[in-house]
C-alpha cells in the first residue's frame, strides 16, 4: 500500500487585501486554490493507492462556493485516475454543534472514491489491504479518548490512524485557533503501521510512526523556515526498521522568503529602502510571492523608517512585504508601524483570547463569535477598498 498524506489547506483562505485583475478574488486565496489543484496533478503522478487528508481542508465551516468548486474539481480528477480520497474534519472546517449541517455532507454526493470522517465520532474504512482509522476533530478534549477506545486494529490489514490535533510532545507550539486539541500521547501508538496527522503546518515526525505532513503552503509568516509539502508513505517498505518507509512529496505552493537583517545603525532612510530593493533582487524573489525582512536598531532618528513610495514598485511585483522592527535592547520583533496591513489580525486575536482566564466553553464560544465577526469586518474592508 502506497499512500500520500497531506493536511491544513486552508482552502478559501484570504489574505495581505491583493486582488487578481482577471477574477476580482482575493489573489492569496486565488494562489491556495490553483496550487491545490496542482499538487492534485502531481499526487496523481506518484499513483498512490489513496490521498489521505488530516483535517482543515477548508479554512472555514461554511466554505466559499470557490473553495467548494475547487474541491469537486480535485474528486473529479482523483477519480479519473482511479485514487481513493480519504479526509477527516479538521478544527477549521469543522461544525461547532451536532446540529449544523457538515461541509463534507456536500461533497459526499461526488461519484468519486470518497470518505469523509466528521460526524464526531470515530469511522473506518478499508480500501485495499489497509483499514484507515478515523478521528476527526471533536467538541471536547476527551472525546478523543472515548472514540480512540473504539478502534479495533486489524490483524489482516495494514492500519492506518488519521486524526487531528496538537501532540502533547509539541504542545508549546500552539496555534492558537478555535477549538485546538491536544492528542494524548498514548495514541499515537506504534501498534499502527502509520499515524498520519494534521494541524500541525510543519512537517514533522513525532513518533517512529507517526507525522505531520504540514500545510502544503506557508500560511503565516511564523512558518518561513518549515518544511512544506506531503508525505509519501510506503507501507509495505521499511524506513531505517522501526515504521514504513516516508518521504517528502515537495508540491506546489507560493514561496516565502526570508530576505534577513538589514543592520540600521548609521543609515540614511532612503539607504534603508535601497537596501530591501537589493536584497529583493539578489534572493531572485519571483513575482508574487511573500517576503520578510528585519531592521535592526531603527531609530527616531530615521523618521517613519524605509521610504515607501521608493518601496512602491517592489511591493506591487510581490504578493506581500512584510517588514518588522526588532530592537536590540529587548530583542522583540514587530511589525513596522505603518505596515499595519501585514498583521495576522486572526492569529492576534485567538492569541488574545488564549491568554485570557476562560473556561474551555466560554473560550471556544469568545474565539468563534470574535473570529466570524473580525472575518465580516475584514470582507467588508476588502469590498470596499476594492
Amino acid at each position: 500500500m502506497k499512500l500520500v498524506h497531506i493536511a491544513d489547506t486552508h482552502l478559501g483562505l484570504s489574505q495581505f487585501n491583493r486582488l487578481d485583475p482577471e477574477s476580482g478574488m482575493n489573489l492569496r486565496e486565488k494562489q491556495l486554490y490553483d496550487n491545490f489543484l496542482s499538487a492534485i496533478d502531481q499526487i496523481i503522478l506518484e499513483k498512490p493507492d489513496v490521498l489521505v487528508h488530516a483535517g482543515d481542508l477548508f479554512d472555514q465551516v461554511k466554505p466559499k462556493t470557490r473553495a467548494y468548486t475547487t474541491v469537486l474539481e480535485a474528486l473529479d480528477r482523483l477519480h479519473a485516475a482511479g485514487i481513493p480520497f480519504v479526509v477527516i474534519a479538521g478544527n477549521h472546517s469543522m461544525v461547532k454543534t451536532r446540529y449544523t449541517t457538515s461541509p463534507f455532507r456536500v461533497l459526499a454526493y461526488h461519484p468519486g472514491d470518497f470518505t469523509a470522517a466528521y460526524s464526531f465520532r470515530y469511522e473506518h474504512v478499508e480500501i485495499g489491504d489497509c483499514i484507515f482509522h478515523l478521528i476527526p476533530n471533536m467538541l471536547r478534549p476527551e472525546d478523543y479518548r472515548a472514540e480512540y477506545e473504539k478502534v479495533q486494529l486489524s490483524g489482516h490489514h495494514a492500519n492506518v490512524l488519521v486524526t487531528h490535533g496538537l501532540a502533547t510532545s509539541i504542545r508549546d507550539r500552539r496555534l492558537a485557533t478555535v477549538a485546538e486539541h491536544e492528542l494524548d500521547s498514548t495514541m499515537l501508538s506504534d501498534d499502527f503501521d502509520f499515524i498520519a496527522l494534521g494541524h500541525y503546518h510543519r512537517q514533522a515526525r513525532i513518533t517512529g510512526k507517526a507525522w505531520y505532513s504540514g500545510s502544503l503552503e506557508y500560511l503565516t509568516y511564523g512558518e518561513i523556515s518549515d518544511t512544506k509539502g506531503g508525505l509519501l508513505v510506503d507501507l509495505g517498505r521499511s524506513s531505517e526498521g522501526d515504521g514504513p518507509c516516508v518521504q517528502p512529496l515537495a508540491l506546489p505552493r507560493a514561496p516565502m522568503v526570508d530576505l534577513g537583517t538589514v543592520a540600521c545603525e548609521g543609515l540614511h532612510p532612503a539607504d534603508i529602502s535601497q537596501e530591501i530593493i537589493s536584497r529583493v533582487a539578489e534572493h531572485e524573489v519571483p513575482p508574487f510571492s511573500m517576503a520578510q525582512v528585519t531592521l535592526e536598531s531603527l531609530s527616531q532618528e530615521h523618521g517613519k523608517g524605509p521610504d515607501m513610495r521608493e518601496l512602491a514598485a517592489i511591493r506591487e511585483r510581490l504578493l506581500d512585504l512584510k517588514i518588522r522592527v526588532r530592537h536590540s535592547e529587548a530583542g522583540q520583533v514587530f511589525p513596522l508601524q505603518q505596515d499595519v496591513h501585514a498583521i495576522d489580525y486572526l492569529k492576534e486575536f485567538s492569541s488574545f483570547i488564549a491568554a485570557q482566564q476562560l473556561g474551555d466553553k466560554q473560550r471556544e464560544f469568545v474565539g468563534q463569535c470574535g473570529q466570524e465577526a473580525l472575518r465580516m469586518a475584514m470582507d467588508r474592508h476588502r469590498e470596499e477598498s476594492g
